[in-house]
């Protein structure tokens, strides 16, 4: 049975903060939600943060979400609490990518007799390097996300042993409705840069113990694809661009793990989705904005697939899923003063480390 009695309440809450013009009843089953249109009379945070209370007594959550008549707070029915995340999960999944990363880390061509032998040095710095910037990125997003009282999971690591990498990265998934574009932007930025503070030293000591050597083409060697930042930090370091001159740097297992954390905050920061930097626009340019975005950068990765070959499965997948993205409680509060500016720090963190080519491989 349907109980009727609480939409009469919510009217009322509703009527606290709006003009109505318009409202309309939405029924899935035994799930009411009711949504009301018109002008708000406060800023939308005041008005949410007046009713909210009420509302979640009622057992409802208010939504506060840009309309045609101006503004909308859609009444939803709010969920049951998130079940607790498996912790032994998550440990049993990072001791795995331990292992799978040292175990890819660890391989060393010698060229004399074109043998491939294991360095356990190897595989402990790579390993300890790039699970050191993934977990610095997935800890940015999971310590933002506590302040701002949105529940999330465990850091969760995917293994895979024959990857270039060893791994697929990590994620955090939000069990939570977040509370404006300030938090999302806060929780998704976080992140990135995180990330990168980790990432930038171990790339820098990781190039200054790399050896530059004349390039011979082997199908055991790939070369690595340039961001900005990571052409600046080989000028800066090798005092030119590299590869030049028929020369490259081959790369410490150090350096490719800082070189791989510069690449994985330029995936996460594509302005698409539920990627971080989908997060990061939709925070500064709102909800329409960022469904167009989703699908220009779906287009433009299409056209680098024809440079390199991975980039048609991230198109793929960005254009299927970029449309698909968990409300905010209030979509309708812009950015303001310094947080526009930190949004803007996330734009231009992706120009310098999105790598267009990440990888070529060399054919003898």
């Amino acid at each position: 049975m349907i109980d009727f009695e609480p939409i009469a309440a919510l009217r009322g809450l509703a009527a606290e903060v709006m003009l109505i013009d318009a409202s309309e009843e939405l029924v899935n089953g035994n799930q009411r939600a009711v949504r009301y249109r018109g002008q708000l009379l406060l800023e939308a945070q005041a008005a949410h943060d007046t009713i909210v209370t009420r509302a979640e007594a009622l057992g409802y959550t208010p939504l506060f979400q840009h309309d045609r008549a101006g503004a909308a707070i859609l009444f939803v029915p709010t969920p049951p609490k998130a079940p607790p995340s498996r912790l032994w999960l998550a440990v049993l999944l990072f001791i795995l990518t331990v292992a799978s990363t040292m175990l890819v880390g660890g391989q060393e061509y010698i060229e004399a007799t074109g043998q491939v032998v294991f360095n356990w040095g190897y595989a402990l710095s790579f390993s300890g390097s790039l699970l050191a910037i993934l977990l610095a990125h997935e800890l940015g997003h999971f310590i933002v996300a506590r302040r701002e009282k949105v529940a999330v999971s465990y850091p969760f690591f995917i293994p895979m042993p024959f990857f270039l990498l060893g791994t697929m990265g990590a994620f955090i998934a939000i069990k939570d409705l977040v509370p404006n574009r300030r938090a999302l932007l806060a929780i998704g930025i976080a992140g990135p840069l995180a990330g990168l503070v980790v990432a930038i030293p171990v790339l820098a000591v990781g190039l200054s113990i790399s050896e530059v050597k004349q390039v011979v083409p082997s199908p055991n060697v790939f070369t690595e694809g340039n961001s900005l930042l990571y052409a600046a930090m080989k000028i800066l370091i090798f005092g030119r661009f590299l590869p030049s001159g028929g020369e490259d740097v081959y790369l410490h297992p150090m350096a490719l793990a800082g070189w791989a954390g510069l690449l994985v905050t330029g995936l996460n920061l594509l302005p698409a989705g539920q990627l971080d930097g989908g997060h990061v626009f939709f925070a500064l340019f709102g909800p329409r904005a960022a469904r167009i975005m989703s699908m220009v950068v779906a287009v433009a990765l299409l056209g680098l697939g024809f440079l390199w070959s991975g980039w048609f499965i991230w198109a793929v997948m960005i254009a299927l899923i970029g449309q698909q993205r968990s409300p905010l409680r209030n979509e309708i509060s812009p950015l303001e003063g310094p947080w526009r500016w930190l949004a803007y720090l996330g734009i231009v963190t992706f120009i310098l480390v999105f790598t267009p080519i990440p990888i070529t491989v060399m054919s003898p």
